[in-house]
């Protein structure tokens, strides 16, 4: 299929049009479809990091949003991260997600950005091969885990690992600025405009911050350890299983293995199979 097309900032469409082509091309999604309400869109575009001014839209000359290219920007590391990127099921093939793709990469480097990025489900094979044909590069395995914790009476953490927000996002920026490749996802950007409420603790190299209950279920948001053995890490996780006895606990598919997802598979957690990639196109600026 081939279609004329032209590139407009995202912030220049209606919201409707472009959560409308959102859900339409991720209506047959490797990990199912997205039930996204046009009253949750500004929510979801705020916990994704992204700016709309940077993102582009192929648009036909009908008008129609045919694929899109939300980008988040990473100021800290000089860089962008390709956010999300669909088309809609009849474009697919019309090579607007080529050139959304390409012009992404190339106002990256007119922007004197060192790097972009993105993620990727490994088994999304059509897309991981877009992305290395234009010369991205897998750097982290990106990991979802899931455990059901031990039934039992509740036993609260020590008070010695409890931090507050703000002190819990200061440590997540440092995070950020010394480890590389870190997900946007888990750090203080995303973290600090989660709607729900959330709850840090730390010990020694390591921060876990979760939300969720045992009624509701528990979701690890960040687990970073930048010690190579993970213990610190090992003895959180160990705390929020003890804390939420007979509570299904989860992981995103944003866990790196060397920065504590070793020490949740020796809490007894497995890792599940549908996993994503990190990749990244270094600039050279």
């Amino acid at each position: 299929m081939t279609a004329s097309f032209s590139l407009v900032p995202t912030d220049q469409l209606a919201p409707e049009a472009l959560h409308a082509a959102f859900v339409r091309a991720f209506s047959d999604y490797l990990i199912g479809p997205f039930n996204l309400a046009l009253d949750q869109w500004p929510g979801f575009v705020l916990r994704q990091g992204v700016d709309l001014g940077l993102g582009r839209a192929a648009v036909s000359a009908e008008g129609n949003v045919l694929a899109f290219a939300l980008v988040a920007p990473r100021p800290a590391l000089a860089r962008w991260r390709l956010g999300t990127m669909g088309a809609v099921p009849q474009a697919r093939g019309s090579g607007a997600a080529v050139q959304l793709l390409q012009d992404f990469v190339n106002r990256g480097r007119e922007a004197g950005l060192k790097a972009v990025e993105l993620e990727v489900f490994v088994q999304n094979e059509r897309a991981a091969r877009l992305y290395r044909r234009h010369g991205f590069v897998k750097q982290h395995a990106l990991h979802g885990y899931q455990r059901m914790a031990d039934a039992g009476e509740a036993r609260p953490p020590s008070p010695e690992l409890a931090c507050t927000q703000a002190e819990a996002l200061a440590w997540l920026r440092e995070a950020e600025a010394s480890i590389a490749d870190l997900p946007l996802q888990v750090g203080a950007d995303v973290v600090g405009v989660l709607t729900m409420p959330w709850t840090a603790w730390r010990r020694g190299s390591a921060q876990l911050v979760f939300t969720g209950d045992v009624e509701t279920g528990v979701i690890v948001r960040s687990l970073i350890d930048g010690n190579p053995a993970q213990l610190d890490a090992e003895a959180l996780v160990q705390a929020l299983l003890a804390a939420h006895p007979g509570a299904k606990v989860s992981v995103p598919q944003l866990q790196r293995s060397d920065l504590g997802g070793e020490a949740l598979q020796r809490c007894g957690f497995a890792a599940e199979a549908l996993h994503q990639a990190l990749m990244r196109l270094d600039l050279g600026a």
